[in-house]
């Protein structure tokens, strides 16, 4: 879904409208809509050059959607402005903006994926299980850097996760799938009193009514649903 939702897999049939104050999308073309849509991958590793410096990452941010010119990208006073943005992502990575981002952990590197794709404020920001690769702690960090940049930004995010804890911690709304499909859709007061456990059990129930013959599921929802 998320992939589709980027554009970067092909679909049919359908279109892409509506998405955080969105015009249709569907046949926009790539490096017109980047500046619409910001994304951090499960993989650390991917979303970043790695051998290009931090700086020169950001900077290709900061002009993701505009076109292309010749001049300066990286001038004294550009740097500062990075590195006022960067100090809150963890301690040091102010001091080392001209190392290749490759040389650093794949906690600062996905922190510095989340920094990129909120860069320039998107209409729509995609988080791609993106902390499932990260140890507990550098997890809680990035949910935390998470907060803070769409709290103050505002932006509207869709979140895939396999972590119920997440799920019912983050967001004003949830979104459950099976076999592409929404079996569940939680918002407003149901979101607030979920726990994590609530959701294990509807995984459950999904888990048993496939188990009923599909005869008996087809009586079982005309009786009771």
């Amino acid at each position: 879904m998320i992939d589709i939702l980027n554009l970067s897999k092909t679909f049919n049939p359908g279109t892409i409208s509506g998405v955080a104050a969105l015009s249709d999308i569907t046949r926009m073309a790539e490096h017109k809509r980047a500046k619409y849509i910001g994304r951090v991958f499960q993989n650390p590793f991917s979303g970043t050059a790695p051998d290009m410096s931090i700086a020169e990452n950001i900077a290709l941010a900061d002009r993701r959607g505009q076109r292309g010119n010749l001049h300066l990208a990286l001038t004294p006073a550009i740097v500062s402005s990075f590195r006022d943005r960067v100090i809150p992502l963890a301690r040091e990575l102010e001091d080392r903006l001209h190392s290749p981002i490759g040389k650093l952990s794949g906690g600062q590197r996905q922190a510095l994926t989340l920094l990129m794709a909120s860069w320039i404020k998107p209409k729509l920001l995609l988080l791609d299980k993106y902390t499932a690769a990260l140890d507990p702690k550098t997890a809680a960090r990035v949910i935390q850097l998470t907060r803070e940049v769409v709290n103050k930004d505002r932006l509207t995010t869709l979140m895939v996760t396999h972590s119920m804890q997440q799920a019912v911690n983050m967001g004003d709304r949830i979104l459950m799938l099976h076999k592409g499909r929404i079996v569940h859709d939680m918002k407003g007061q149901e979101k607030q009193r979920l726990k994590s456990g609530d959701l294990l059990t509807l995984f459950d129930e999904i888990r048993k009514r496939e188990q009923i013959d599909p005869a008996a599921a087809e009586m079982i929802d005309q009786l009771y649903v």
